[in-house]
C-alpha cells in the first residue's frame, strides 16, 4: 500500500516533499548560519562543513525524486561538485538574487537554487 501511494504522487512533488522534510528536521536559517560564522575561531570551518552537508543532501534528495521518475533539474554532465565548491555556490546565489532571500529562509533553498541555476538541465 505504501509504495503504491507513493507511485500515485506526482514524481515532482516527491522532490519538494523530500526537500520540505529535511528542512523541517533540522533546517538551518540563513540568520543561523550567519551567526554561526561569527561565532569564534571555528565558525567559518563549521559553516562550510554544513554548507557541504546542504549540497551532498540536496543532491541526494534529487537523485532520489529522478529514480522515483521526476525531471532532472540538476544536470552535472558529468561535472565534479567538490567540497570546496560549496560555499562559493552558495555565495554567488545569495549575491545573484540579493533582496529575494530572507533572514529566517533555510540554507538547504538557497543552495538547491544554487544547484539548479548553475547546473540546469538543457
Amino acid at each position: 500500500m505504501r509504495n503504491s501511494l507513493l507511485l500515485s504522487v506526482r514524481p515532482g512533488l516527491l522532490l519538494l516533499a523530500g526537500l520540505l522534510v529535511c528542512a523541517a528536521a533540522s533546517a538551518m536559517s540563513l540568520r543561523e548560519l550567519r551567526a554561526l560564522e561569527k561565532s569564534g575561531k571555528n565558525g567559518p570551518d563549521y559553516v562550510q562543513y554544513y554548507l557541504v552537508g546542504a549540497l551532498e543532501g540536496a543532491l541526494e534528495a534529487h537523485d532520489q525524486a529522478v529514480r522515483a521518475g521526476a525531471r532532472p533539474m540538476i544536470c552535472l554532465n558529468g561535472r565534479r561538485l567538490e567540497p570546496r565548491m560549496a560555499k562559493p555556490l552558495f555565495d554567488a546565489e545569495l549575491k545573484r538574487n540579493a533582496g529575494v532571500y530572507e533572514a529566517d529562509m533555510p540554507v538547504q533553498l538557497v543552495m538547491v537554487n544554487a544547484l539548479t541555476t548553475v547546473y540546469t538541465c538543457q
